[in-house]
């Protein structure tokens, strides 16, 4: 049976779908954008605040599934402008020991929900 996972520390859904969805020791998390989840705003404030903020609730969501950066095994990032990759993995690489980190793909995409520069979603396991 699957168990939704929500956290008062990261954005609230703005649809039909939850923050996370753990389904047989397996974590889903949706494509997190840099909301602030204090203030339920978009944080426009380069490319590297914005990919801490999202780091930052997808960490909340973790805790909130009794998992940390350890548990997750894939990431998919998705970028507005390719070119800012070099400073995204920089934020990104804070998070995870290089020994045990995930399998990752990263693309750029022609738009992004409510046009923002990143959107970064997890998959992880117990």
């Amino acid at each position: 049976m699957k168990q939704i996972i929500l956290t008062p520390n990261a954005p609230s859904p703005i649809g039909a779908y939850s923050q996370a969805v753990k389904h047989n020791g397996i974590l889903y998390i949706s494509g997190q954008i840099a909301i602030d989840p204090s203030t339920n705003k978009l944080v426009f404030d380069g490319i590297k605040k914005e990919t801490t903020l999202i780091m930052e609730n997808i960490s909340n969501i973790l805790r909130e599934a009794g998992m940390t950066y350890e548990n997750v095994l894939f990431t998919t990032i998705l970028l507005k402008d390719i070119n800012d990759f070099e400073r995204v993995n920089d934020i990104y690489s804070k998070y995870f020991n290089p020994d045990t980190a995930p399998a990752r793909a990263a693309y750029q995409v022609a738009t992004l929900p409510k046009n923002v520069n990143i959107e970064i979603t997890m998959i992880a396991g117990e």
